[in-house]
């Protein structure tokens, strides 16, 4: 090819081949990413792709179904428990978490041992979902001698209101006690002077009180009514008799007695170790009672695996793991912010909530963002530990879309209405995920 000028004609030459920035040919960079498209096409395209098609068809496969599948996403009440528990989800696991993060990194920065706090609390991240979520469905277990969350419940509990020693006491035969209103009234009226007997059975001598002592007999004693509340657990021949005090039984120690008249309580007292009780002559032509708090079972705890409680239980176990996570990630960042700026606000005046909250926090925004946002589109995901926690009893009020694609794909066999949940999963991950590519792209022009 040749081109005009003043003094005649000159060759041009040939149009070279583009390189890009680094002098490597296009085709040679095809050639290279050509294993990972190949890899991309097959492991996530194609699922994506073949998932919104069968979304579309019936549990067969064969017939059009249209927006049917879609339509059951909001009219199936699996699939509504499932959205409402994702909501759930999303506005507090990732708030706690960034936010607890956020409290430790911060009271660590200065705390000589806190790369080791950093340590333990990070350490739940090296478990698996599965693994932590058996050890989670251990902490919440019902009974407070194998689950360490009822455990502690229980202790704090008892330590301001403790349960009766007698929750299985009740009166036994030809007992002069009659029930009443969770409790016991004697039959008749008692007069001072007299002396009463008030025995019980059902009480194991093992799970007697350990104050309770041998019991005795009541003395008559003028004015006053007296008696005795025993357990009366001695029969046969020549071993004791019924309603009558005997060698080797032993009195109800701490046992609260009232003296009703009229239905109000004139008097009242409690049982001494030895099974007796004193009461005034205020008590003279009174009924006996027992009220129902002799024998209030023991506090077993919170059912935090019951169908009130199992969403926040299962939210705070994702907490334990992923609050090391977030405090990783904002130490780091706090370990980029100028000490400069927080010096200059202390000098100025502010106290350290103030520098927190005006400074620290501020400057700290874009990685609480990126932390926040990551752990969105994890729990949007979260399928292991509700599968593994949530006993059969309770599953479905802690349901999730993840779980409900399994159930609705393996369980009962609509995959078409398990794509259609994959597809919406996925559209409720892209503008998250849009939001947290736009704002690292923002900090890499910075």
């Amino acid at each position: 090819m040749t081109s005009a000028t003043a003094g005649g004609t000159a060759p041009v030459p040939p149009a070279r081949t583009r390189k890009s920035v680094t002098g490597t040919r296009r085709t040679v960079a095809v050639l290279f990413l050509l294993p990972a498209l190949v890899l991309l096409g097959a492991l996530v395209v194609y699922p994506i792709g073949y998932s919104v098609v069968r979304s579309f068809y019936d549990q067969s496969g064969d017939g059009f179904a249209g927006i049917d599948n879609y339509k059951s996403l909001f009219t199936d009440d699996g699939i509504r428990t499932a959205l409402k528990n994702n909501i759930i989800w999303v506005v507090f696991a990732p708030t706690v978490a960034t936010a607890l993060g956020l409290i430790f990194a911060v009271l660590t920065e200065r705390v000589r041992w806190g790369t080791a706090f950093k340590l333990v609390v990070f350490m739940p991240m090296a478990i698996s979902m599965l693994a932590a979520g058996i050890i989670f469905r251990l902490v919440y277990d019902q009974d407070p001698h194998k689950g360490v969350a009822n455990a502690v419940w229980v202790g704090v509990h008892d330590t301001f209101a403790q349960s009766s020693a007698f929750p299985k006491a009740h009166p036994g035969r030809q007992s002069p006690l009659e029930p009443r209103s969770g409790g016991f009234l004697t039959k008749n009226p008692v007069h001072a002077g007299q002396s009463v007997t008030l025995p019980l059975v059902g009480v194991a001598p093992d799970q007697m009180p350990d104050s309770a002592k041998k019991a005795v007999q009541a003395r008559t004693e003028p004015g006053k009514v007296t008696g005795t509340a025993w357990q009366d657990f001695t029969r046969g021949k020549g071993v004791g008799k019924l309603g009558q005090v005997d060698a080797g039984e032993l009195g109800y120690a701490g046992m609260r007695i009232e003296a009703v008249k009229d239905g109000k309580v004139v008097d009242s007292t409690k049982v001494r170790d030895d099974g007796t009780f004193t009461l005034s002559d205020m008590a003279d032509g009174a009924r006996l009672r027992l009220p129902a708090s002799n024998f209030k079972e023991p506090y077993n705890g919170l059912d935090w695996l019951g169908p009130s409680l199992v969403t926040p239980a299962i939210i705070g176990s994702y907490i334990w793991m992923w609050a090391g996570f977030a405090m990783v990630l904002i130490a780091a960042g706090l370990a980029g912010v100028p000490r400069e700026l927080l010096e200059a606000a202390r000098v100025d005046g502010a106290n350290e909530w103030q520098v927190f909250r005006r400074v620290t926090v501020p400057l700290l925004a874009p990685v609480l963002a990126v932390v926040t946002v990551t752990l969105m589109i994890n729990v949007l995901k979260v399928f292991d530990l509700v599968f593994i926690i949530a006993p059969g009893s309770s599953q479905d009020d802690a349901n999730v879309l993840a779980l409900e694609l399994y159930r609705k794909g393996f369980s009962e066999d609509q995959p078409g209405i398990a794509s259609a949940i994959a597809v919406f999963l996925l559209l409720l991950v892209i503008p998250v995920m849009l939001f947290n590519v736009r704002r690292l792209r923002r900090e890499v022009r910075r």
